[in-house]
């Protein structure tokens, strides 16, 4: 390893109106509620970014990533639901005593109609859905994982995948955590028959001590591992997202060089990093996490991301360069693996990128 590439360490003494129905069911302290959802489909007006759709089976994540920069969404939730059913006590109450941050790991609102509307609105909706048969990208999971333990249960992204492979040419993406994705492969590749389908599992760090202490109800780096390595081996298409790489935790040279190198192993098509972001709901839960569990970097944490959102650029770039090459040393693409790399951003992308803030379109959507 270059000695510039042993210096990019940020720290460098780093250390290691909708009804919402009944209850549907609880998972210790996680409860999950029942909505019906007028629309599903977020269009690029929403999403900010031109030929990029959006679909969210689900509202919250269980899986509590501390990191987690989709936290925002969750208020807008449930002051509509609320809206739509001040008598919910139970919502109600969950909504009044938690904070923001932790009620959306703790209050998952599952959206039980997804499939028929979205089936409903690709077939008879207005000719602006025209625009994914030409090419716009439809992508599952943008504010909460598709695949979380709820869908277990629920069904609602396999639902959404169905609705889907009714139709010709689409572009769909899929993010997750979860090897739960696997048990879908056969409607994966009914749908690749006629359109374009990528998976992107997310996976930050192959230390498992490390990730149960980050992502405390996520899947296992092996359990996702896995899942690269049987969606490969089903012809699905799958690319890694190492997103967030977080300064002084993940971004050691020896934990880079274990992440690429075991990704590559799994079969996966491509790989991409990006390094944390920090907006104001992720900030509350963040900061204290790594006060607690990782005290000595915490006032280094509060300076970086006092005054933006970002780590400074220096420190992105120079993360990226040294995935590239360990990506060039183990034969793994870097980024997107076909024609559309300079259109395709994940949604970790868009919230990091300079000057972006949620419109109230976009708060509207979740």
């Amino acid at each position: 390893m270059p000695p510039a590439a042993r210096q990019l360490s940020l720290f460098p003494d780093r250390v290691t109106r909708e009804r919402v129905l009944p209850v549907l069911g609880e998972q210790g302290d996680i409860r999950y509620f029942a909505a019906r959802a007028r629309g599903v489909l977020n269009d690029p007006r929403t999403t900010g970014i031109d030929g990029f759709w959006s679909v969210n089976p689900y509202v919250g994540c269980a899986f509590g990533c501390a990191y987690c920069y989709a936290r925002y969404a969750h208020r807008y939730a449930l002051e509509r639901a609320l809206a739509g059913d001040p008598a919910h006590e139970e919502l109600g109450r969950m909504a009044r005593e938690l904070p923001p941050w932790l009620a959306f790991e703790r209050a998952i609102v599952v959206k039980r109609n997804a499939p028929e509307v979205l089936a409903r609105t690709l077939r008879d909706g207005p000719e602006r859905f025209r625009a994914l048969t030409r090419g716009d990208q439809i992508v599952i999971g943008t504010a909460t994982d598709p695949y979380q333990p709820a869908e277990r249960r629920f069904r609602i992204t396999r639902g959404i995948l169905e609705a889907l492979a009714q139709h010709l040419d689409l572009s769909v993406v899929i993010i997750t955590k979860s090897p739960l994705v696997t048990r879908d492969v056969d409607v994966l590749a009914r749908l690749a028959r006629h359109s374009r389908v990528q998976v992107h599992v997310s996976l930050i760090t192959v230390d498992r001590e490390l990730a149960r202490r980050l992502e405390p109800r996520a899947p296992t780096p092996e359990a996702r591992l896995r899942a690269v390595r049987r969606l490969h081996e089903a012809g699905v298409r799958v690319r890694v997202n190492a997103m967030p790489v977080l300064p002084g935790i993940t971004d050691g040279a020896e934990q880079l060089d274990a992440l690429v190198r075991s990704v590559a192993a799994a079969g996966a098509d491509a790989i991409v990093a990006g390094s944390l972001a920090l907006r104001s709901t992720a900030r509350q839960r963040y900061l204290p996490f790594i006060a607690q569990e990782f005290p000595a970097l915490a006032a280094r944490y509060r300076a970086t991301y006092a005054r933006a959102h970002t780590a400074p650029e220096r420190y992105r770039a120079g993360l990226k360069a040294r995935v590239r090459t360990l990506c060039e040393q183990y034969g793994l693409p870097y980024g997107s693996w076909d024609d559309d790399a300079p259109r395709e951003m994940s949604a970790q992308a868009r919230v990091t990128r300079p000057g972006y803030a949620p419109s109230r379109a976009a708060r509207r959507s979740q």
